[in-house]
């Protein structure tokens, strides 16, 4: 059964499918398998890179993006910024900004709260709950679909771009 099924996944204008190597799933026994999922995406990272995180409450977005953010040599407390809608670290010349959508009742609230012209720099943007920001958001690179298989994690990732496409090559050498 397919996760991807519960949420609105970004698809190209025409509604065409992805090709079958632009797709990846795999089982995650835990949270530490979860976090080393993040940690292995951390070399993708480049400047404007866009990831997309969806799934139920605590299915492990937030512990995704920990990883990613350990991966790339972040120290210190990593917390899904629910309230704050966004945490920023930078990394040597990476400026990473993890986001939050949850609390967003309408999509015009990315506008408003000033938070949209983060996704049209350099600055790399890891997004939880981004359905909350509707047609306001541009396509990801990469999209990550979290849920449940019996007691495992799952989490089914597909490449919407080139470079998402790159970064799924790598993942799965990885």
């Amino acid at each position: 059964m397919s996760l991807a099924k519960d949420f609105a996944l970004t698809h190209p204008p025409d509604n065409s499918q992805p090709p079958a190597a632009s797709h990846w799933s795999e089982e995650l026994e835990d949270s530490a398998a979860t976090e080393r999922l993040g940690a292995k995406l951390a070399p993708c990272l480049r400047p404007g890179t866009r990831i997309y995180l969806r799934g139920e409450l605590g299915s492990g977005k937030t512990t995704v993006v920990r990883g990613l953010l350990r991966g790339v040599g972040v120290q210190g407390g990593v917390r899904s910024p629910s309230y704050s809608l966004v945490e920023p670290y930078v990394v040597s010349r990476l400026h990473l900004y993890h986001f939050d959508f949850y609390r967003f009742n309408d999509p015009r609230e990315l506008r408003d709260a000033g938070l949209a012209e983060h996704f049209h720099g350099d600055g790399v943007c890891l997004v939880e709950w981004p359905e909350r920001a509707g047609e306001q958001l541009p396509p990801p690179d990469l999209e990550i679909v979290l849920g449940y298989r019996g007691t495992a994690r799952t989490a089914e990732i597909a490449a919407i771009t080139e470079t998402g496409a790159q970064c799924l090559a790598r993942l799965r050498e990885a």
